[in-house]
C-alpha cells in the first residue's frame, strides 16, 4: 500500500519535471515564482501575505499544468486540426490567463506597498 502511494509521488513529480523540460510558459512561472519567493524573503512579508501568495503560485502552476495535459491529450486524440480541438486548448489556455492575472493582482496588492512605499 505505501509503495503505491510513493510511486504516485514519483508519477507527480516526473509529470512536473517533463512538463517543466517541455513547456517554455511553466520555465516562465518558475522564474517568477522564484523572484516572488525572494521578494516574500526580503520583505519579510506576513503568513497571511505567505498563504495569499502560495495559493496563487499554486493556482498558476495547476492550470499551466493542467493546460499542459489537455494540449496533450487533444494532440493525441485529434492530430489533425478540429474546431473542438482548437476550442479545448483556447479555453485550458484561458484557465492559465486567468489565474495568472490573479496572481498579478495579488502580487500587486501584496508587494506594490513594499517596493513604492506606501
Amino acid at each position: 500500500m505505501w509503495r503505491r502511494r510513493v510511486a504516485s509521488f514519483g508519477h507527480a513529480f516526473r509529470g512536473v519535471w517533463a512538463a517543466l523540460g517541455s513547456e517554455v510558459h511553466l520555465r516562465f512561472h518558475a522564474v517568477a515564482t522564484a523572484v516572488v519567493v525572494g521578494l516574500g524573503f526580503y520583505y519579510g512579508i506576513s503568513r497571511l501575505e505567505w498563504a495569499l501568495v502560495a495559493i496563487s503560485v499554486a493556482c498558476v502552476w495547476s492550470a499551466e499544468l493542467m493546460n499542459t495535459a489537455i494540449e496533450a491529450l487533444t494532440d493525441l486524440a485529434s492530430p489533425e486540426y478540429h474546431p473542438l480541438a482548437g476550442k479545448a486548448k483556447d479555453v485550458a489556455a484561458g484557465a492559465v490567463l486567468l489565474a495568472a492575472l490573479g496572481a498579478a493582482v495579488v502580487g500587486a496588492l501584496v508587494f506594490g506597498p513594499k517596493v513604492f512605499g506606501h
